[in-house]
């Protein structure tokens, strides 16, 4: 008889590339995932992967049956999520991907409460700055400052983010104010390195114009970004959510060059072809009405 947990340990170890790590994602040890998948083995009568000290590969049968295994996956979440709507609640495990500061500062918080009238929800959320694969390393959903562009996943927006163009006082003092676009070509900049570009992008009458000013620093991390400006390196362009508050206690000054920083989004995505979990569109709505539209971070003075 195939049992579901031998299921998952395939499906999960496919998804992850080896035992150790599917093992991590499941919190078992890795006996047990290898005990469950050859089981899963023996019920099929053939070998669903290919198992080398330096690789684990799927066989052809292995191939065959992952798309089946991912759909009874599916089937019984979706299954389980319709029974515990009915009875009014929220259960189970959820998996999110989110940004390092963001998480930190708001996503944390918005959360807390949530899972507070939700006991039943197992909820782990990765911080990682890096943009991570959703479908390979194991998540729901991913939460991301700025555009998703990839066509395997379902986006729905979370809500708006207005960045601000920012520099130490200091460094305003030792380098002049600039008050047109052509001005900061001849500053130095503070680039934020996981995007892959070093530049700034502005909405003008004319159409977006981009900027590439001189790069003293690259970072990839919001605070650490926040933090250099502070220290007068250079000028940083960062969501209002990061820099709100250095802005208002003084530590870092708005520049106003007459245009503002290409529209930005927070965005949430999860796997094509997946249907979101209600636990996963219950915790969407949840954060839509914390943050709100404009969110709070945008309209604090």
């Amino acid at each position: 008889m195939i049992r579901i947990e031998g299921i998952i340990a395939f499906v999960t170890t496919a998804e992850a590339g080896s035992i150790s790590e599917a093992a991590r994602r499941l919190r078992l040890s890795k006996s047990v995932v290898s005990e469950r998948l050859a089981e899963l083995e023996r019920s099929l009568g053939g070998a669903l992967l290919h198992r080398t000290t330096r690789k684990l590969t799927l066989t052809e049968d292995g191939i065959a049956f992952l798309p089946r295994s991912i759909r009874i996956m599916e089937e019984i979440k979706t299954g389980a999520s319709e029974m515990a709507e009915r009875r009014g609640t929220l259960s189970g495990p959820l998996r999110i991907s989110a940004p390092v500061t963001f998480g930190r500062m708001h996503l944390g918080p918005a959360l807390y409460p949530f899972l507070a009238v939700n006991p039943g929800m197992e909820l782990v959320l990765d911080l990682d700055d890096r943009r991570v694969d959703v479908s390979s390393d194991g998540y729901d959903a991913i939460i991301r400052h700025g555009p998703i562009n990839d066509s395997r996943l379902m986006v729905w927006k979370l809500c708006s983010s207005r960045r601000l163009l920012v520099a130490s006082p200091g460094y305003l003092d030792r380098y002049g104010v600039p008050k047109a676009l052509a001005d900061l070509n001849n500053h130095k900049a503070i680039f934020y390195t996981n995007r892959g570009v070093a530049d700034w992008r502005f909405q003008t009458s004319g159409g977006a114009v981009v900027v590439r000013a001189r790069q003293v620093v690259g970072i990839n991390n919001g605070d650490m970004m926040r933090d250099a400006a502070t220290a007068g390196l250079g000028i940083a362009l960062l969501p209002a959510f990061i820099v709100g508050p250095s802005v208002r206690e003084g530590l870092l000054q708005e520049i106003d060059i007459g245009h503002e920083p290409e529209e930005e989004f927070i965005y949430v995505a999860h796997p094509e072809g997946r249907n979101a979990s209600t636990k996963l569109r219950a915790v969407v709505d949840h954060l839509r009405r914390a943050f709100g539209d404009p969110p709070y971070w945008d309209t604090q003075k």
